[in-house]
């Protein structure tokens, strides 16, 4: 059986090429992607639909050529299946009737959680039926924070008042919130390894909003607290941590987190991270999608350059945030012809 690139690397062994593949690589840049999202009346019903899903999951690898497939899914889908009521509106993005205090908190229930998972996890299951077996499978779940964000603000925010807000009144009411998600995501990642996830993936897209003690209690403190429970079930597992924008922040994370990889922004300087960050980690990063979406040329000599700094070590190509939906297919070939070389 060959091996794959992608769990070789993040178990720190070296390969003949960093392996690659991109966050969001499946998506609205994609004309075959487009085509399908006509058919589901709505995009959580694209992500419950295990044969659309799985479709969408395979679509760039079967064109591109990554060294991993992600699951087609949303960071949403734990508090949709805690009860709380979340709809995505095109153009606007994702809408949830917002928590605001404990008794909406109680109201969050994990009975019917396996349920409304079940679908997720049978797209994993499809997926690693026909995934080519030199390609690893990656499941995925939104961090606590992140996923609290959301559920407090009603949707994206550009200054997350409310949730940060709520922090600062009442820490343990608050605190109450990240337990309850928490428990949620070591029940959904568990339920994605179970079904065939080879590695897993916490983003966090708003850690870079919060302070060095918040971001030790609400990003950090939950990351280690999933990464031990899913070491206990699945030690074979590589975990991946993404806590985006967290600066200096970072150090800290990849030491304490219980993550074996973490990737990074695009905003964090390559000399820095190779010599502060690397040594603690496998770094997967940092290529700036803006770059691929509008100047190819820019992109292929940043990634020229991300990995000759990084190529000492074993690290996973990756970019700094998800793809762009305006990026051009050929955009996305050259650079994956590109990574595809030694």
């Amino acid at each position: 059986m060959p091996g794959k690139r992608l769990i070789d690397t993040l178990r720190g062994e070296k390969t003949d090429r960093p392996p690659f593949w991109f966050m969001r690589q499946a998506g609205r840049y994609l004309p075959e992607y487009r085509e399908i999202r006509k058919s589901a009346s709505s995009f959580l019903d694209l992500c419950y639909t295990p044969g659309l899903a799985a479709e969408i999951t395979m679509q760039p690898v079967t064109r591109f050529g990554m060294d991993a497939a992600i699951l087609f899914s949303d960071i949403l889908v734990v508090p949709h299946a805690l009860g709380q009521e979340v709809r995505f509106v095109e153009g606007e993005g994702p809408k949830l009737v917002p928590v605001y205090n404990e008794a909406e908190i109680a109201r969050l229930s994990m009975d019917a959680l396996a349920q409304r998972i079940a679908p997720v996890c049978e797209t994993l299951r499809r997926v690693k039926k026909i995934l080519p077996a030199d390609k690893a499978l990656i499941g995925f779940a939104g961090a606590p924070w992140t996923v609290a964000c959301y559920m407090v603000e009603g949707g994206g925010s550009r200054d997350f008042e409310k949730v940060r807000g709520w922090v600062c009144r009442d820490p343990k009411g608050f605190a109450r919130l990240i337990d309850r998600i928490t428990e949620a995501t070591i029940v959904y990642l568990t339920a994605q390894a179970e079904a065939g996830a080879e590695a897993l993936q916490l983003f966090d897209s708003w850690a870079g909003v919060l302070g060095e003690a918040a971001f030790a209690s609400l990003v950090i403190a939950p990351a280690r607290r999933i990464a031990d429970a899913l070491k206990m079930r699945f030690p074979q597992i590589p975990l991946i941590g993404f806590p985006r924008l967290a600066g200096a922040n970072y150090l800290a994370y990849a030491g304490q987190s219980g993550m074996e990889s973490m990737s990074i922004d695009y905003s964090v300087p390559l000399g820095w991270t190779r010599a502060q960050l690397q040594p603690q980690t496998v770094l997967q990063g940092n290529l700036d999608p803006m770059l691929v979406a509008e100047n190819i040329d820019a992109a292929l000599a940043q990634a020229e350059a991300i990995r000759r700094a990084f190529g000492g070590r074993p690290f996973v190509f990756n970019l700094g945030h998800g793809m762009l939906p305006h990026t051009p297919v050929a955009h996305v070939q050259a650079l994956s012809d590109y990574l595809k070389t030694p």
